[in-house]
Formats: structure tokens, sequence, C-alpha cells
């Protein structure tokens, strides 16, 4: 009965369906059938996109996605600051017989941006549907400047690493393979004129932390029109040139003498009143009162440097009148429900010394800076000599800030309780691999990537992740900013003075003069002040030339780009995979790929 049954309904299907020629009755019409144009109802869904703006945003600059192709752009692998460790060789980025233009990070990193773009293209398209009502043309006003902040953003970011690039500015309805790339100047341009145009729709400060205010835009402004003159000398047009770094001044100088912010020189925060302390312990349970760096002589004062980088401390609306844009870390929501609201820095960016001289020291506890794995590791450059002789008298250098005592925590070590010498660390007098592993195992802990204090410790978080926000701009890469444009104006002194604020604030026992001032002492000074938070790439790219290539060469800790780097480039290729699939228009490879 059940088969036939069966049958008598299959042959009823096929009756009526064969039996039909009614067009109409064949046409769809589904009940809900979402577009562009009918998905958005409410101005709190075009905020949702610019809410997703940020979230990529922090996604690219706090390392959340732990690959290769973060630890290129946001940490800078392969430059002159940072390289791999040994047991990291297979993700090397410096090595320039193998680095090509279908390199998965060029590719990786070139898609993330236009995913913004494409983000916020669609958040300005949905702004001005009219079946949106908003609150206040204020509230209006804010989102579409918001988005155009992050489209000008992402420009910049393409220019400085890839050069000219399809400047984009709508959404796309079907597939296209006909983009056409402008040079970099009129990218470099595009970004300049979404951001002019845009400066007195963002507020000058905001209640919500994290959230875009007009000084991200000026300092930007300021760095695009060092890049855009920097362009125009390569091209020959030294008088555009100079009138360009005559813009960056004025907006730097819009930050830095406005009244709205300020360096911090005195002790603030959450722990302003507290000095880092460590144990020399293997265990949690060996972490006892008599094993405490200050209870064995080795105490460590704490400053507004060190204050800078600790919880709590990083917010405008925190009272720190350095902070420009900071993206936002909250430890409550990464346990429910943000997983990716956390800075994987001691993981990726921390030192292993216990795999290497673990007759000395073992675990991985504060005391070695947590549980590093190596990805990332300081060259010597970045760890000693920017700090060599008169330059080593700076808060930046300060056991609290950048920690080169490491007491021996084995009880049967001749070092227990006492400094292990950075000879026996680097095992000095061993064979080459020896040697090679011991000093890409270890270095100075900063505390940008470290702390004495985890959170989640008691929800069992392993001392891999740091919860505190993270500043995406700083007062003082806009006054590095200024003197660099200063000097590319030939203001020497001027420069020199820039410089000296910083210094100044850090207490170093040096000033410089306007004869130290070069492209040099501006990197280095770069490096000093913002190890771990700047994009390398972004920096040393846009310098021109052969900037790049020469300190690549010159500070690469391993040998690679030294035996490999035959060619002169300042911008990475446009990726292979982007070339091959705009196939109704050429695309030109950059020069030297």
């Amino acid at each position: 009965m059940k088969k036939i049954n069966r049958l008598f309904v299959l042959l009823t299907v096929l009756a009526a369906w064969t039996g039909c020629n009614d067009e109409a009755f064949l046409t769809e019409k589904p009940e809900t059938f979402y577009t562009v144009d009918n998905a958005f109802s409410t101005s709190e869904q075009v905020d949702q996109i610019v809410v997703a703006c940020y979230s990529q945003i922090r996604t690219m600059f706090c390392m959340a996605e732990e690959n290769n192709t973060a630890f290129v752009f946001r940490g800078g692998s392969g430059t002159d600051m940072y390289d791999v460790s040994i047991v990291r060789r297979g993700n090397r980025f410096n090595d320039y017989g193998i680095l090509n233009p279908s390199a998965a990070e060029f590719y990786n990193n070139y898609s993330h941006w236009y995913q913004l773009i494409s983000k916020a293209n669609l958040a300005l398209y949905a702004a001005e549907l009219p079946q949106i009502t908003w609150a206040s043309t204020a509230d209006k006003t804010y989102a579409t400047a918001q988005a155009r902040f992050f489209r000008a953003f992402c420009y910049r970011n393409l220019g400085e690493l890839y050069g000219g690039v399809p400047v984009v500015t709508e959404i796309a309805t079907s597939p296209r393979y006909d983009f056409e790339r402008t040079t970099r100047v009129e990218t470099y341009q595009f970004a300049i004129d979404e951001l002019e145009a845009i400066l007195n729709d963002l507020p000058e400060t905001t209640a919500t932390p994290g959230r875009l205010v007009r000084g991200a835009a000026q300092h930007n402004l300021a760095l695009l029109y060092i890049d855009r003159g920097v362009a125009l000398e390569e091209e020959g047009k030294a008088s555009e040139a100079q009138t360009a770094f005559d813009k960056s001044i004025s907006y730097a100088s819009q930050l830095i003498d406005g009244g709205l912010y300020s360096l911090m020189t005195e002790r603030f925060g959450s722990r302003k009143d507290e000095n880092p302390e460590f144990y020399y312990a293997a265990t949690v349970a060996e972490q006892t009162p008599d094993r405490l760096y200050s209870a064995v002589g080795y105490p460590l004062e704490g400053n507004v440097y060190w204050d800078l980088f600790q919880e709590g401390n990083q917010n405008y609306q925190e009272d720190n009148r350095e902070a420009i844009w900071v993206a936002q870390i909250d430890y409550a929501a990464y346990r429910t429900e943000d997983k990716q609201s956390f800075l994987p820095y001691t993981r990726e960016f921390g030192m292993a010394m216990r795999d290497v001289i673990s007759e000395h020291i073992q675990g991985m506890l504060e005391d070695q800076g947590g549980r590093g794995i190596l990805c990332v590791i300081p060259t010597f450059y970045t760890r000693d000599i920017i700090y060599e002789g008169k330059w080593g008298d700076d808060l930046r250098n300060s056991e609290s800030v950048h920690r080169r005592i490491i007491l021996g925590n084995v009880a049967t070590s001749p070092y227990f309780g006492k400094p292990i010498p950075w000879s026996v660390l680097y095992r000095d007098g061993e064979n080459q691999e020896a040697v090679n592993t011991a000093e890409t195992y270890g270095y100075p802990i900063s505390c940008k990537i470290a702390t004495d204090k985890y959170t989640g410790l008691a929800d069992g978080e392993i001392r891999s992740n740091l919860f505190r926000d993270e500043y995406l701009i700083r007062l003082p890469e806009t006054i590095l900013l200024r003197a660099e444009a200063k000097w590319r104006r030939g203001d020497n002194a001027g420069a020199a003075a820039d410089v000296n604020l910083l210094r100044a604030r850090s207490k170093c026992g040096y000033m410089v003069q306007a004869s130290d001032v070069n492209l040099d002492l501006i990197l280095d000074e770069r490096a000093r002040e913002l190890v771990y938070e700047e994009t390398r790439w972004n920096t040393l790219l846009r310098m021109g030339g052969t900037v790049a290539v020469d300190r690549i060469k010159k500070y690469a800790y391993w040998d690679d780009p030294r035996a490999t780097l035959t060619k002169n480039f300042n911008l990475w290729p446009i990726p292979q995979a982007v070339i091959d699939t705009n196939k109704d228009i050429p695309m030109q490879q950059n020069p030297g790929w």
C-alpha cells in the first residue's frame, strides 16, 4: 500500500509539472529577496557597517588573525627592526630568492584593504537610501564621515605599500575585470581629498572611546602630504613637493599646538603609584615574597612611559592626552562573544629563552615575559644598536620599559636570583647554530608586549595575551611626522626641536642638534618611540629611493637579504593574482618585481 501511495503522489506531481505551460506559474516569487537597496531599513544598520570597519581595522592592526600576513604587515617582519627566530625560518620574509608577487602575504594584505573599502562604500551607499531615517543630520554626517575616513585610510596604506592602485568608490553589482591603476601621487591625492572634505564633519572629541575624531584625520593628512611630497620628488616636481611638506607641517601643528593634545609628562592612570614587580620563579608555587626581584636587590621603577602601556590608560577619555585613535579591547567581551578582543603580543612577539638555557631559567611566567612563541623577533638594531653610547640614557631604555635584567630561576644554577649575563644567554663561544638559536630565542622584554600583571589568569588565561586597548595613533608619531617634514624642507633646527620634545619627555641624557638630523636619525627615533606600534613596512617604503633596501640589508638578523636582495624597490609588488584576473585591462607590475 505504501508503494502505491508513493507512486500516486509522484505521478500527480509529474502530471502537474508537464501539463503546465503558464510562464507566470514558473516565475519565482520569493517572499523575501534581499538586495542592497532593500536590506537596510534603519540608520542603526548603517552604523553597524561602520562598526564592521572598526572591527576590521582592529583585526589587522592588533594581529587577531595571527598569521604571517599579520606578522609582516603589523609585526614588521622582514624590515630593519624585526626578523624571525631560527625555529620560524619557514616564515621568513626577507629571502628574496623565494619572495615574489605570488606570495600570500602580498595578496592577503591587498585584499584586506579592498574588503575594508567595500565596507566603507556600502555604508556610504546605504546612508543615502530613501527609506533610512536619521535621528539628526549630525548623525548622518558623522556616519558618512567615518566611512570616508576608512576609505581614505585604505588608500593611504595601499599607496605606501603598493603605489598607484585602482580607486573604487562605488559598490560592485557584477564581476569586473577592467580596473585601472592610478599613479602613486593620484592615490595619495584621492585620500587627501577625502579627508579634507570630512575634516569638519568629525568631532574634536567623543564620549565613546575608539570612535574617530578630527585629530585622526589631521594626523593622516600630515602623513599623506609627506607621502605625496616624496612621490612628487621622484617625479621631478621639487617645487610641488615642498608645498606638500608645508601642508604636512601645517596639519601636524594643528594637533601638536592646538591645545587639545599633549605629551604625558607625569605619571598617570591605573598604576601611577606602582612599580613593575617580578618573581624569579619557574612555577606559580615558587612566586613567594623572597623571590621578588626587589627582594634580592633588583627593584624596577615605573615611569610615565611605562604608564602609557598599562591597562586602562590608553584612551583620551581616561585622561591620556596623547591618545588620538585607539582600538578597543574588552576582556569581558572576549570572555562572552568577541573572540578577537585581545592582543596576542606576548605570544607572537615574546621570547622563549626557557628552551635554550634551561639549566638557568625555566617556565613561562612573567619573569620571562610570559608565553612567547617567537613569531616576530627584534633585530639587534631594535634591541641594542639604537641605544648604544649616548643614546642609552632614555626612559624608553629603562628596565621597566625595556627589561634587560633577567634573573636565573633554577635553584641549581650559579645565577639563581642573579642576573644571567647576556654572554651566557647568547651562548657566546659555542657553535654558530647554538648562538643563532640563543640570539633569536632571547632578547630584552618590552612592556608593550608583556606585563607583570596578566589579566584572566583565574579564568584559565595562560600569559599569552594582553587585554589593554591599543594605540592606532599617538601624538608622538605626529611630532615625528612634523620633524620629518621640517627636515625635508631643510629646517634641521626645527626638526631637532621636535625630536627633542620626545627626548625631553623620555628624560634623555642627550638632546639632538641640528647637525645630527638626517633620515637615519628620524628612523632611529621612530624605532625608539614606536617599537611594536608602527607598521614599519609602510614607514620604510614611503621614504622612496633605496631606503628600505639599504636598511634591510644593513640591519636584518639573518643574511638572507644580504645574499639575495639584488634589486632596488620602494613598493611591494601588485599581487600576481590581481594582475592575472584583471583580464580586460593590462595591469603593470611594480618595478623590480
